[in-house]
């Protein structure tokens, strides 16, 4: 039997050895799971970003449906429905004395501004009203501007 003797520097060393390799993560191992992230944002950071922007138009074209709504309503009050320059804020200012105005007719007391911030457009186009997305913002992803023409 032969033993052998190893001094207690050599022992400490061996372990320190091995406490060194067993702590934390290698650069290589930490570069992977990075690398690996990298490609999942990748690939579905533009399949959640789409669904934001899709999500935004269908908000703007509920909003514009609302406000058809409450124009339609203005119509059948007062007979017509509100001049360029009265604007969609007749729907719920009751201080621009109109005859016949039994409003407000949009909920909250104010009008809503488009999914993107942005006031919403009103205008009368050959008698009739029309609500539109600002272009800017259908530029941005909204779906043909939600336009509604009464």
């Amino acid at each position: 039997m032969v033993f052998s003797v190893r001094s207690s520097r050599s022992i400490n060393r061996s372990s320190r050895r091995r406490r060194r390799g067993e702590r934390g993560f290698s650069l290589v191992e930490i570069l992977v799971v990075v690398a690996i992230l990298g490609m999942l944002v990748g690939l579905v950071g533009p399949n959640v970003l789409g669904l934001f922007q899709s999500s935004r138009a269908k908000t703007a074209e509920v909003q514009v449906e609302q406000l058809r709504s409450a124009l339609d309503m203005f119509l059948l009050d007062t007979g017509r429905y509100p001049t360029e320059a009265e604007g969609l804020a007749s729907l719920v200012d009751s201080r621009q004395n109109i005859a016949g105005w039994r409003g407000p007719y949009l909920k909250g007391g104010k009008v809503p501004q488009d999914p993107w911030g942005r006031p919403f457009r009103y205008e009368i186009v050959d008698g009739q009203a029309r609500v539109t997305v600002d272009p800017n913002a259908r530029a941005e992803g909204s779906a043909n501007g939600a336009t509604v023409a009464r």
